[in-house]
């Protein structure tokens, strides 16, 4: 009898624990709530004797958490194969024809073998894709930068919402600059969506012709999206995340588009943007510089200008002090759609972060 595909159940204690020790033999033993609890479905391979001899699972279009047993005679190379074709067609059933793997290095030639191609890799790991839409499309999709531009630069922000900080740092960059790229991160996971993110930005920057507004997509990804179950340590597991955001972003964007400098807030606050700043201030240079600007203050210059103050406020409807933080288009998208905001507050959505 052929070596069988099964869904395994992770909700169920036991098979979850079959799971879990077998990818803990093959060096995975991270299984934090963050990263399991974004799988959509797990199979496993067994063979004629009903042992687990492989497994991979799915979360939204990127496979994770796939290993699989090597009993000597070579089986592990058509065992792997088998395990990734299946996890395809699980996908292209969900209708996702565009694959990412975040994974080990040492997993990138068996990757590359059924059809993926590298676009960021480091020490840590590598990031894989296939299928289409791609990063040659994405690429190709961006806004034009002016004819004769000289100096390109680039921003990549959540803002959510907006702020007067945000549109200090995107006019420092514009005034100093022929051209600006400004990538809105893509993940609908804060109070405004990445549509709303979107508008806010491209509203509020609407009086500078040479800043271009686009969204991230999936290769402007912050540390946060990318899966890290293979690092025990939480600052290595962010470093190795930021450092492959780096890459993809230097070799994949910066490269190509002809961007020469990153702007970046300083993040007083926050030690994981530290260690993110940190990180790409190590990566991209020399072939890109990193230009960190200090923060813009409120009031009487104590407080940074801060999203998450304005978070705050729209939570206590706080309405009359947005007019020090946010440029008068977020104030009005605020007021006008208060009601709905303080409700995705109320059903869960959190307002902590940056």
């Amino acid at each position: 009898m052929a070596e069988t595909i099964q869904e395994l159940y992770l909700h169920n204690p036991m098979i979850k624990k079959r799971w879990e020790n077998f990818l803990k033999d093959r060096g995975i033993t991270v299984f934090a709530d963050q990263e399991v609890d974004t799988i959509d479905q797990t199979i496993g391979l067994f063979d004629e004797q009903d042992n687990l001899v492989g497994t991979g699972s799915i979360a939204g279009k990127t496979i994770k958490y796939i290993a699989v047993s090597d009993d000597g005679s070579g089986e592990s190379g058509s065992r792997f194969n088998q395990l990734v074709s299946a996890l395809e067609m699980k996908l292209a059933e969900a209708g996702h024809f565009q694959i990412f793997v975040f994974t080990k290095p040492q997993y990138e030639t068996s990757f590359q073998h059924v059809g993926f191609n590298t676009l960021a890799k480091t020490d840590y790991g590598l990031i894989l894709e296939k299928g289409t839409p791609n990063i040659d499309t994405y690429r190709k999709g961006l806004p034009q930068k002016p004819e004769g531009a000289k100096s390109t630069v680039a921003i990549v922000m959540n803002a959510n919402p907006f702020t007067k900080g945000h549109r200090y740092l995107v006019e420092k960059a514009a005034k100093e600059n022929d051209c600006v790229y400004v990538f809105v991160v893509n993940q609908d996971v804060s109070l405004f969506t990445t549509q709303e993110r979107t508008q806010l930005v491209e509203e509020g920057t609407k009086d500078w012709d040479n800043v271009l507004v686009a969204n991230g997509g999936d290769y402007m990804v912050s540390y946060l999206s990318f899966p890290a179950y293979f690092i025990k340590d939480q600052d290595n597991a962010i470093k190795y995340q930021t450092a492959l955001d780096a890459s993809l972003f230097k070799n994949q964007l910066a490269k190509p588009l002809g961007i020469q400098t990153r702007y970046l807030g300083t993040e007083p606050t926050s030690h994981t943007t530290n260690l993110y700043n940190e990180t790409l201030k190590t990566i991209l240079p020399p072939e890109v510089d990193v230009k960190e600007i200090p923060r813009l203050t409120a009031g009487s210059g104590q407080n940074v200008v801060s999203a998450r103050e304005v978070r705050a406020l729209i939570k206590d409807g706080s309405i009359e002090p947005l007019a020090q933080y946010v440029p008068e288009t977020t104030a009005n998208f605020i007021k006008e759609n208060l009601d709905l905001l303080q409700k995705r507050i109320l059903k869960g959505q959190k307002i902590n972060g940056n």
